[in-house]
């Protein structure tokens, strides 16, 4: 198996068409990313040939739909190198996140303690927050250091025997780090404390062996992964999802219902109240497969030869500042820049003029922008079918509005 962009360009039909009469130079993968044939084919066959609720059916339909949907369970148990029982279908990583924080949150005292960093995601923030205002939990947070890592030499100071949750970016959407996991797990087992990885930005390039990262929790979004807007996965340990209540009530996660008392179903069910994001699942599963299917070392290596030119293009255009790790270790394709006396969103609709999209912003980092006194950034993130054409538009597009701008 080898990799070859052209051949991976062609699953995608967005990238050969010209939008507005202009062509799709897509560089906002961190955001959402592009959704390949096999997927759109998968989800057009649930709705085609096997559109029914599912679980609760015994008609011949209802049953399609629910193998299709237990399959698709099991093909991201696969990519996640975990038991399909262990994954629980959500509406996003938000909703993962949340219904950890409430869940496995309603097990936690007032006065026990959840570390977070500077570079988390607002969605890694906000919901620990409400529950710190249900549960009196308090919060800590470890600071990041000037190449936008996360400073891991200041947790010791912050574990403590009230620790019980350590929940940190797998990979940063805004300067690409990549965590050094099994030096936190190493610290957080001192104390006890769980792990949660928010693996939003580093699904989408190539399987992760969860066990042998020894986390407890571990959750995605399908949108960033190839796959469907309203689906994405929580994975786990299967004695933390039988500890924990259910999140929703309602249909399907239910043994019995009685006025006077009602039990739950086993785990992953009793986390998938109602009628589930069906096809969004099944596409997930479909995208997991496509996935699985990629040479993902050719793949990071074509990845990270086109950050190599970002970076060294935008440090010849005057007035550009990179921010973020300065090199290619330990990081993913994802590059934050600033140009000097220009707002990232003027950086962002000059680019868009030339085709190319890319986001800008303080992207749901607010505290990470407070940290470095930051209005924002403009953040181009890869995925394996960006080419070379790619990066020469987004460059040229930058100089021109370094000239054109400032």
């Amino acid at each position: 198996m080898s990799f070859e962009v052209a051949a991976v360009r062609r699953q995608f039909p967005i990238l050969s068409a010209a939008i507005d009469g202009k062509p799709v130079h897509y560089l906002d993968n961190g955001a959402s990313a592009q959704t390949p044939e096999a997927v759109l084919d998968a989800v057009r066959t649930y709705e085609t040939t096997a559109r029914a609720n599912v679980l609760r059916g015994v008609h011949r339909l209802a049953e399609r739909a629910t193998e299709a949907y237990e399959n698709a369970r099991a093909e991201v148990a696969g990519f996640l190198s975990v038991a399909p029982d262990e994954v629980v279908f959500t509406g996003g990583c938000t909703a993962a996140i949340n219904l950890v924080a409430f869940s496995y949150g309603s097990l936690l005292q007032a006065g026990d303690r959840i570390i977070l960093s500077e570079l988390e995601h607002h969605s890694n923030i906000v919901p620990w927050q409400l529950l710190r205002q249900r549960h009196g939990v308090e919060i800590d947070v470890i600071p990041v250091t000037v190449a936008g890592r996360i400073d891991l030499n200041a947790l010791p100071r912050l574990l403590t025997e009230r620790t019980k949750l350590i929940s940190l970016a797998h990979v940063s959407n805004v300067t690409g780090a990549l965590l050094d996991v099994h030096a936190v797990v190493t610290l957080a087992r001192t104390v006890g404390a769980k792990v949660m990885l928010d693996g939003a930005q580093r699904i989408p390039h190539g399987p992760v062996d969860v066990p042998a990262l020894g986390v407890d929790f571990y959750v995605f979004a399908g949108h960033k992964a190839y796959g469907p807007n309203g689906i994405g996965a929580l994975w786990a340990r299967p004695e933390h999802l039988a500890a924990m209540p259910p999140f929703h009530g309602g249909g399907s996660m239910i043994g019995r219902v009685t006025f006077a008392e009602t039990t739950w179903a086993e785990p992953p069910r009793r986390f998938e109240a109602g009628t589930p994001p069906i096809g969004p699942a099944i596409g997930l599963g479909a995208a997991c497969t496509w996935m699985r299917g990629l040479d993902w070392k050719g793949a990071h290596a074509h990845e990270m030869a086109l950050v190599e030119r970002v970076m060294d293009g935008l440090q010849k255009i005057d007035g550009a500042q990179l921010f973020g790790p300065p090199g290619l270790q330990s990081r993913y394709p994802v590059v934050s820049f600033t140009l000097d006396g220009v707002h990232p969103h003027d950086v962002a609709q000059t680019l868009d003029s030339f085709g190319v999209a890319v986001r800008a912003g303080h992207h749901c980092c607010q505290p990470l922008m407070d940290r470095f006194d930051l209005d924002g950034t403009t953040r181009v993130s890869l995925a394996p079918y960006n080419d070379e054409s790619d990066i020469d538009a987004l460059l040229t597009g930058v100089e021109h509005a370094a000239r054109m701008l400032r």
